[in-house]
């Protein structure tokens, strides 16, 4: 099995592991209540997914 000959300097790793920083997740308002929340996914306000109804949510009193 091949080894490498050289040591990687610290440059070149880092070049590499430089595309694995985290990313800006892209936030979509709800058609419902307005709030942001991750595209297709539910409202965690107020539970609804493209204007119907999927979670029952019981508001804080």
């Amino acid at each position: 099995m091949p080894n490498p000959k050289r040591k990687h300097s610290k440059s070149r790793t880092a070049k590499r592991r430089s595309s694995k920083k985290i990313k800006n997740v892209p936030l979509s308002k709800c058609s419902n209540c307005g709030s942001l929340k991750l595209p297709h996914f539910v409202c965690s306000v107020c539970g609804y997914y493209k204007g119907i109804e999927v979670l029952k949510i019981e508001s804080k009193k």
